[in-house]
């Protein structure tokens, strides 16, 4: 009898261990070590917007003097007699505006280089063979000195397009206002007006840590002091190129959007940005 008991208790006490062996696999199976969070912008597994701080703009003031004016929207006043036919969206210049008393808008917005590019979403394709030209003006009169002039082809497809000032172009010079036209036609008679958008764009100096400040973040944080400094070109152009770069990527897409629904153009923010 004792042998026996002594079986029994040694089977009850293995019987112990190896549950108990069990329930500690089973806490670290359940339980693993957290894995580092990977960097917001190295993100690419999900397709879902990673949580990032939004960008949005800080529209600097509409410099004293005479309004700039402008149109943000090539469809606004469009008659019966007009072409092309109404599309939505329409042709819309990417960049800042307000809107004043009196349906006045002021197209105007701010960079830091030389040589600014400028994005529109051209609702027009190839097949439609419309004529398309950007203009950069002095901004002084009707027969200001005119410094760049470009065709702009169509494209396979609707999207939004960039044009960069070139190095042959004279740089634009500091606290000195250009105005800008991007024009489509469609009618070979000249009956029609053609469609059009413009605006007027000023380069500016940035104060020395400004500066210093956007020479040490990454990308993304330079869209964000670009965007608050009131910088609006070089806010646009860096997340575009971001985009460009990672057309997948959750993060820039939600900050794009974000961007432009800030100063009124939500409605072109899901639209493609088309290869340069």
């Amino acid at each position: 009898m004792n042998s026996i008991s002594k079986s029994i208790k040694l089977l009850l006490l293995l019987t112990l261990c190896c549950t108990s062996l069990l329930d500690n696999h089973t806490l670290v199976l359940a339980n693993p070590t957290p894995a580092k969070p990977s960097h917001p912008l190295n993100n690419r597994s999900t397709g879902k917007a990673v949580l990032a701080q939004a960008v949005t703009y800080k529209k600097p003031q509409v410099p004293p003097g005479p309004g700039p004016g402008g149109r943000i929207r090539g469809g606004a006043r469009r008659t019966l007699q007009m072409c092309p036919p109404l599309v939505q969206p329409d042709l819309t210049a990417l960049v800042s505006f307000t809107e004043e008393s009196g349906s006045v808008i002021n197209v105007w917005g701010l960079t830091t280089a030389e040589r600014p590019t400028w994005f529109f979403y051209i609702p027009y394709t190839k097949k439609t063979a419309y004529p398309v030209q950007f203009v950069l003006k002095e901004n002084q009169d009707q027969d200001s000195r005119t410094i760049y002039k470009k065709a702009i082809a169509l494209r396979d497809q609707p999207g939004i397009i960039s044009v960069s000032l070139p190095a042959s172009a004279s740089p634009l010079e500091v606290n000195k206002q250009y105005r800008w036209f991007l024009t489509v036609s469609c009618d070979k008679e000249n009956n029609s007006p053609p469609i059009f958008v413009e605006g007027v764009i000023q380069r500016a100096n940035l104060i020395q840590a400004i500066v210093q400040e956007l020479e040490k973040a990454d990308p993304l944080k330079r869209v964000s002091i670009y965007a608050q400094e009131g910088i609006w070109y070089e806010a646009l152009t860096t997340l575009a190129e971001l985009r460009r770069q990672n057309p997948q990527d959750a993060t820039f897409q939600a900050q794009w959007r974000n961007l432009l629904t800030s100063i009124g153009l939500g409605d072109i923010a899901a639209e493609p940005i088309l290869p340069e």
